[in-house]
């Protein structure tokens, strides 16, 4: 049986793109030669490419997202294994292209990805479902910003968030109502469209979702305790948290966070890798946010949960490899 080639996809447009690329790396790495031709793509703002032998660049044919080597051999990719984290791998562009040309990806559609990637849609959408979130304010650029209503309706303090952002960039806590103008102009500098949320007083929790064999599992609960004021960027990406694995909950809460989780997950269609954002409130999560391609490199969350769970990093990667050859 030949080995099928599958191409990991990383980079992206956004700043994240640094953190992608870790992220690629180890699953570049932690995939089972035996049974797969590996290789690195690199997809940025202003090339597309294909790492070759001694990290030698060819550029990437956007027809048919084939690469023409040195012998004029032409490659094809059985598979692309998306881990681009923010635009164009986690918004529905890159998925919606190739869907276009055919072409085998790992995660979930096109639709899932542009949904979860707009946090007042997902909110929305989950609400149907019996899903809790935050009070928030949902504005566009350009709109007049009545402080004094907004903080009427939600209270002190607010988070000020961009509505279709990757990370945690451009996030700020309000404190006082003061601030607020000066926070939106930050979220705005990431996005036209903000949320402005009510403050939830509770434990922040990182929950890993994936359909693993035909079944949705939650891969593991994980209790987020910033140093900074919240997870935001630094917190999330430069070691400035403490993140507990399993959370200290009670049985009662875990199961109810589970229940939550997995109903999201199905609820919205999902497929592959995610992770949802909690605040628990008096045993009851509240949902923030689900990302459909967490951070992946050694240090992230979703590989420590399943190494907690028992799944290796190379069963978890070959699996949704599989998935999508089956598609």
């Amino acid at each position: 049986m030949s080995k099928k080639s599958v191409a990991v996809v990383m980079g992206g447009y956004s700043d994240e793109y640094v953190v992608s690329l870790k992220s690629g790396q180890l699953i570049y790495d932690s995939l089972d030669r035996n049974l797969y031709d590996v290789y690195k793509v690199v997809i940025l703002k202003n090339e597309w490419y294909f790492l070759g032998e001694n990290d030698k660049k060819y550029d990437i044919n956007k027809g048919d997202f084939s690469v023409t080597l040195d012998d004029n051999k032409t490659l094809k990719f059985d598979v692309c294994f998306n881990i681009i984290h923010g635009t164009p791998g986690e918004n529905g562009i890159l998925q919606a292209y190739w869907d276009a040309i055919g072409q085998k990806y790992t995660g979930c559609d096109f639709y899932q990805s542009a949904l979860t990637f707009n946090k007042k849609d997902t909110l929305a959408v989950l609400s149907k479902y019996g899903i809790p979130s935050a009070k928030s304010v949902y504005l566009r650029k350009g709109e007049e910003i009545n402080v004094d209503e907004i903080v009427e309706n939600l209270g002190l303090p607010v988070f000020v968030k961009p509505n279709q952002s990757g990370s945690s960039l451009g996030i700020s806590k309000v404190k006082d109502k003061s601030e607020l103008i000066a926070a939106t102009k930050v979220a705005f500098k990431e996005d036209d469209e903000i949320l402005i949320e009510s403050f939830l007083d509770g434990m922040e929790v990182s929950v890993g979702v994936i359909d693993y064999k035909g079944e949705t599992i939650v891969l593991g609960i994980t209790e987020i305790v910033p140093q900074n004021e919240f997870f935001d960027y630094e917190a999330k990406y430069e070691g400035a948290s403490e993140e507990i694995t399993p959370a200290r909950i009670d049985n009662e809460t875990r199961i109810r966070v589970e229940e939550i989780s997995k109903r999201a997950y199905n609820s919205l269609g999902m497929s592959g890798f995610s992770r949802s954002e909690f605040i628990l409130m008096d045993g009851i999560p509240y949902m923030l946010e689900m990302n459909t391609n967490p951070g992946f490199s050694p240090a992230s969350i979703l590989p420590q949960q399943a190494k907690i769970y028992g799944i290796s990093i190379t069963d978890l990667c070959g699996n949704e490899v599989e998935k999508a050859l089956n598609k």
